[in-house]
């Protein structure tokens, strides 16, 4: 996503490149895009970049929320979905879709009927595997139901312990992958956020990175640094190892524009925690240590995962 969207002006193009093919090089096997990324752009850069070698990784791509008249708009309509996975073929440059994720349950469609759709998608050969992303684990079973769903990609690390309410168990109890994305929590667990973020940045308008809350939550990194130092590691190392140690079925997906940091991320597999480093950090970062939601109000109304109370 970064690439495209979300954290400020999209990347050069040929360092996009740089980076994609990087990854590729470097043993990367899944590479996540979606239909919102740069609205179209993410999926169309990943399609001119990898379409040549589709054979060596995993693709997922998401339906669910797209760009119209120019504004972001959920749709989780079956007719909606049939056209987006069109367009997302022909923009990725391929005849199938390996993972395919509902971005946001649209709450106005029974999420029974979005999966139908899906379903029919995955008979017709379009796409070979169903996901979910931002979901309960009431929503998952609902959805699983209908058709088997193969992963469930929400927000989980460190300062994001939402999955352990109850889609992670869900997952477990069906069979589901768990996918986490922000797992360095948007840059703040590399202690890589700029001191100012500039409008088209989506952090601007998260809570957890604005006045108080941004300020105590900071006070976090001190302590954190230091388990990364003693572990001879970096920071976005420490946040990549703890959720790989959550368990096999935990699948960290971090985002990079950078090869050094594409390069950083991927040294976690080598870090070992150990019991005394995770019980540290489950402390430090324990209940209610974390200041500020980690969305805005409007956008917590759109996602249907459990949230802690406030």
């Amino acid at each position: 996503m970064s690439l495209s969207h979300g954290y400020g002006p999209p990347t050069e193009a040929s360092r996009a490149e740089a980076v994609l093919l990087g990854a590729l090089d470097s043993g990367v096997t899944l590479f996540d895009t979606a239909a919102l990324y740069g609205f179209g752009d993410n999926e169309e850069l990943l399609g001119r970049v990898l379409a040549p070698h589709r054979n060596r990784f995993t693709l997922a791509s998401k339906c669910g929320i797209f760009r119209e008249n120019g504004k972001r708009r959920i749709d989780g309509r079956p007719e909606t979905l049939r056209k987006t996975c069109e367009d997302s073929l022909r923009r990725l440059r391929t005849d199938v879709i390996d993972l395919y994720y509902l971005h946001r349950w649209d709450k106005s469609v029974p999420i029974e009927d979005s999966i139908g759709a899906l379903a029919d998608l995955v008979r017709a050969g379009k796409i070979q595997h169903i996901g979910l992303s931002e979901v309960s684990g009431a929503t998952l079973r609902k959805a699983h139901a209908v058709h088997p769903i193969a992963a469930v990609q929400s927000e989980y690390s460190l300062w994001t312990r939402n999955p352990e309410i109850s889609v992670l168990a869900a997952c477990r109890e069906l069979g589901a992958a768990f996918v986490a994305f922000s797992p360095v929590g948007r840059g703040f667990l590399a202690d890589g956020v700029p001191d100012q973020l500039v409008e088209t940045d989506l952090r601007s308008r998260l809570p957890r990175f604005q006045g108080e809350a941004y300020a105590q939550n900071q006070g976090l990194l001190t302590r954190y640094k230091q388990l990364a130092a003693g572990l001879g590691c970096s920071p976005a190392q420490l946040a990549l190892a703890w959720l790989l140690n959550r368990g096999d079925d935990v699948i960290p997906i971090p985002g990079t524009t950078s090869l050094d940091h594409l390069h950083d991320n991927l040294g976690a597999v080598d870090v070992n925690l150990g019991p005394e480093v995770s019980a540290a950090l489950d402390e430090l970062f324990g209940s209610h240590a974390v200041q500020g939601a980690r969305y805005a109000e409007a956008t917590l109304h759109e996602v249907d995962s459990e949230e802690f109370p406030r």
